[in-house]
């Protein structure tokens, strides 16, 4: 039962609104009144902060980081479940009405803390998707796509499943973008 308090505490790491928290602390407005209303990084980029969607992202990676890393210290082998509840707790923030970000940040940051080559691996698809998609949600769903893959091919089950449950959550969230690629309204990087 190690993986109860785990995913609680993983929830809790991920439900903190760095998007929000950030935006209102420098005056750029209440994120969710804008754009998408995610908290994630691509709407605080739609403020015009770049810095502050930086900030974002690496906020976001780091507590799917620390989820997984106070899990391997304290509940040995309850590491997933502590990284599937960092992801939950980004996307669906108790403190927010359960509405929150798409997860792809934080995904990054405990497959980071998982398995660090599977990162790699699914930086490099991330990379080459925006180049040739120049949009945002694809890249991001073919990246955590690709991440359980890569992990099982490294001959990393455990890793994989997890990575596979991740990446469940992340398109479900990506659902109205999919919608927009449907019907070719989604926003490319190179358009304003």
């Amino acid at each position: 039962m190690n993986w109860l308090p785990a995913l609680a505490l993983g929830y809790a790491l991920g439900s903190i609104p760095f998007g929000l928290v950030l935006t209102r602390a420098f005056g750029a407005g209440d994120l969710r009144s804008i754009g998408s209303g995610s908290i994630g990084a691509t709407n605080v980029l739609r403020t015009g902060h770049k810095g502050l969607a930086a900030a974002t992202v690496l906020l976001d990676a780091g507590k799917g980081i620390l989820a997984v890393l106070i899990a391997a210290r304290w509940l040995p082998g309850t590491e997933g479940a502590a990284a599937i509840g960092a992801v939950i707790g980004h996307c669906f923030p108790v403190w927010l009405g359960f509405r929150g970000g798409k997860g792809f940040a934080t995904a990054a940051g405990v497959c980071l803390a998982l398995a660090w080559q599977v990162m790699v691996v699914g930086a490099v698809v991330w990379a080459a998707t925006l180049a040739l998609s120049r949009i945002s949600s694809v890249s991001s769903m073919i990246a955590v796509l690709a991440a359980p893959i890569a992990a099982w091919l490294f001959g990393l089950p455990a890793a994989a499943s997890v990575l596979g449950v991740i990446a469940a959550i992340v398109i479900v969230q990506h659902r109205s973008n999919i919608a927009r690629l449907r019907a070719g309204t989604e926003p490319r990087l190179d358009r304003k």
